[in-house]
């Protein structure tokens, strides 16, 4: 499974590990991704998702009804 999280659609970014003489080798910078189950009261049902720490945050904020509906909407959702 790709490195993306499914709330967010936070990727891998690109960039340069930069050594003390100032060489530049390119490198990755991962997003902080879990995988994390959580409980939808509507469905009554729990699912799975790969999500990142922020989205993780999001959804303690907003709620995991709220969060996944907007997400589905931009389609970012696999589930």
């Amino acid at each position: 499974m790709s490195r993306v999280c499914q709330i967010t659609g936070k990727k891998p970014q690109v960039g340069n590990n930069v050594s003390h003489a100032n060489n530049k080798t390119k490198r990755r910078f991962y997003p902080n991704l879990q995988k994390k189950r959580f409980y939808i009261p509507e469905e009554d049902k729990w699912i799975t998702l790969k999500v990142s720490a922020s989205a993780i945050r999001t959804i303690n904020k907003n709620g995991i009804t709220a969060v996944l509906k907007k997400a589905r909407k931009n389609g970012n959702v696999l589930v």
